[in-house]
């Protein structure tokens, strides 16, 4: 946006006031979407774009820090976010349809039910190695925003459709290349994930009505672990365990693996071998 409106522009020229309207267009451009609720996110990322453009120039040196005209524009109030968790019904509408349309169904359904069954970013799906896999205790290794790497139980069915879906289509690859991958072998890439959720869309409107994406998988698992297992549990399922997100207490009341792994089992209905142990 700002290349397109201000391309021939210094970027000492610009004031707060201005950047301000040009978001207040990125938001009014964005609200015609269908699933826009009235732009605000829109404006708030384009906000926070500007404002990472401004103090790299900052650092940079290429202005003072009081000539930054992006910090002196405010971020709108966030929303409450509409994201919960899905039905069942809804839940297996989606495997449905994913399993049975596109290009790709394999690939898709295999998608779809590794973010049900571990609450994992697409981060941490598009980041997944055939070296993550751990047959022997049933486990994967995510790794997801701010550097963080967690061992995941799964259920021992996901970890052999895994392994398949690699011997299928990477038969020749390095452990470290990237696990899930098209039809022709190439890595998949993150722009999968809306094309898939279009289309999911145009079967299932209420997907698009809704504006539901993979992130709301996120929210139907942890909500069903933590209602089952309590909010120990579901923090560690998630990954925030020991982090910011979920305050002092966790220090001393963190699950185990061993408890996300009895979740795993209660969630997908097959036995795990952490769950066993003593």
């Amino acid at each position: 946006m700002l290349t397109e409106e201000w391309a021939d522009r210094r970027i000492d020229e610009p004031t707060a006031s201005e950047i301000g309207k040009l978001a207040n267009v990125v938001q009014q451009r964005s609200a015609l979407r269908e699933n826009s609720r009235d732009g605000r996110g829109a404006k708030t990322t384009f906000i926070d774009a500007v404002r990472a453009f401004y103090s790299q120039a900052v650092s940079d040196k290429l202005i003072g820090s009081a000539e930054n005209p992006a910090a002196r524009v405010k971020r709108p109030r966030r929303h409450n976010s509409l994201r919960r968790a899905l039905s069942h019904q809804q839940l297996s509408d989606i495997n449905e349809v994913a399993a049975t349309t596109g290009n790709d169904p394999h690939l898709d359904a295999l998608l779809i039910r590794l973010h049900t069954e571990t609450a994992c970013r697409r981060g941490g799906a598009l980041a997944l190695r055939p070296v993550d896999l751990n047959d022997t205790d049933s486990t994967i290794r995510l790794r997801e925003k701010g550097g963080t790497s967690r061992e995941q139980p799964v259920s021992p069915t996901l970890l052999a459709a895994l392994i398949e879906h690699t011997e299928l289509r990477n038969p020749n690859g390095d452990s470290g290349d990237r696990l899930l991958r098209t039809r022709n072998g190439t890595p998949m890439q993150a722009s999968r994930y809306a094309a898939l959720w279009l289309r999911l869309g145009q079967h299932l409107p209420w997907i698009s009505a809704a504006g539901i994406t993979a992130h709301w998988l996120r929210y139907t698992t942890l909500t069903w672990v933590e209602r089952n297992f309590g909010y120990a549990v579901a923090a560690a399922f998630a990954g925030h365990a020991g982090g910011y997100q979920t305050g002092t207490t966790l220090t001393y009341v963190s699950a185990t693996i061993e408890e996300i792994a009895t979740a795993v089992a209660a969630l997908t209905g097959e036995p795990h071998p952490l769950a066993a142990r003593p």
